[in-house]
């Protein structure tokens, strides 16, 4: 029995450093799909939190690759990431065998403002993607050996919007920008089996890729003396795997780890063409990302210090997904959370990381007949990354 209190009290631990650790992963990644809070204990639960993500890329020694295309004198380094909030709201029900959680996240993303004083702003001076994800998963579990089994499915309605904007001609500084947005829908299987004597859970789940087929949007050039052009093009995002694995390990103690594939490489070079007329040879404009498959690995500990008070701590690798081209270089990050529980029912958690986001740099590449990076090279170090989050969830 003592190993069964043991190891209830630690069942959480999984979750605290998570909160942190997945919102600097690769490609547009800023939280990925989480749906940890389907496996808790309680009859019905209600959690809100959110993830502020600080950045600290820098780019430097960058290089005008033509500078016949009118590129303007500027600097050669520049501060290219912003600091960003991602929020969480999730609502879990059981009954019976069943449970399910609706739930509200913000899973990919992107915000890159170099601005307009380097001399790269003809390739990009901001661009900022945001998604909106409204899921509903349940689970059916049944008994199996010593513990228990569990079916899992559910779907999700995505919303992604965005603008790119860039240096269209130097002197005057004329601004050009694409606006987007879609919607659509996505799905997700899996398979999970839990001993909950040894709070030893071990899961697999699958999330579809989102193809939004009908991205539509706005090209506005009135200020190189053109006009709004509406525009339309298709992208998807990237299906993942994840097999996730915690354990107890001995008195008060737990053991936790993860391995995570996206398939990023879906995202190459995204043409958007006039809706009517001729279309450009690589689209009026395009988001060119280039992306290969990300890889993230979490392993961790967690401590279980009386009834009120729980630790966690976890180190993370994430394999970067530019190629050749961009800035996503591989990151390490340390995470340490914390959870306190004022009463049985409530609980509060706390957890930061830092991390390295690893050297590199982006030149001109052709992957699949396309170039990417003939406007502008350039290099960086290591740079930090900070993040914090908290969360409050109500039990009962």
């Amino acid at each position: 029995m003592a190993s069964r209190v043991v190891s209830v009290g630690a069942v959480s631990l999984a979750l605290l450093s998570s909160l942190a650790q997945p919102s600097l992963a690769g490609g547009l990644d800023r939280s990925g799909y989480n749906i940890d809070q389907l496996f808790d204990a309680s009859q019905f639960s209600v959690q809100a939190g959110g993830i502020y993500v600080m950045p600290q890329r820098k780019l430097k020694s960058a290089r005008d690759v033509d500078p016949s295309n009118g590129t303007p004198a500027g600097s050669t380094s520049a501060d290219e990431t912003e600091n960003y909030a991602v929020p969480y709201l999730g609502f879990k029900g059981g009954f019976g065998d069943v449970d399910c959680l609706v739930d509200y996240s913000e899973p990919f993303g992107a915000h890159i403002n170099p601005g307009t004083a380097w001399v790269g702003a003809q390739a990009n001076v901001e661009t900022k993607i945001t998604t909106h994800n409204y899921g509903a998963t349940c689970s059916y579990k049944f008994d199996v050996g010593q513990g228990e089994l569990r079916l899992i499915g559910g779907t999700f309605y995505q919303e992604v919007e965005g603008f790119k904007e860039r240096l269209i001609t130097p002197s005057p500084a004329s601004i050009g920008r694409l606006d987007l947005q879609d919607n659509a829908w996505g799905w997700r299987a899996g398979i999970a089996y839990e001993i909950p004597e040894y709070a030893l859970r071990a899961s697999l789940v699958y999330n579809s890729r989102v193809k939004y087929d009908d991205l539509t949007g706005t090209v506005d050039l009135r200020n190189v003396g053109g006009t709004i052009v509406p525009v339309a093009g298709s992208a998807e995002a990237p299906d993942s795997l994840e097999l996730k694995a915690q354990t107890g390990i001995a008195p008060d103690w737990l053991a936790f780890g993860s391995v995570k594939w996206t398939n990023w490489s879906v995202l190459q070079s995204v043409p958007f063409c006039p809706t009517t007329g001729a279309c450009p040879s690589g689209g009026l404009a395009s988001l060119d990302l280039g992306y290969r498959d990300g890889w993230t690995v979490t392993g961790g500990v967690g401590h279980k210090f009386n009834d009120q008070w729980s630790g966690a701590l976890s180190l993370t690798w994430d394999r970067g997904t530019s190629d050749g081209y961009g800035s996503q270089t591989d990151t390490w990050m340390v995470g340490v959370g914390a959870a306190y529980s004022p009463v049985e029912n409530v609980e509060w958690r706390l957890a930061g990381a830092l991390g390295v986001m690893t050297s590199g740099e982006s030149g001109t590449i052709v992957k699949d007949g396309i170039t990417y990076g003939d406007d502008v090279t350039y290099s960086f170090g290591n740079d930090l990354v900070a993040a914090i989050s908290t969360s409050i969830k109500i039990k009962f």
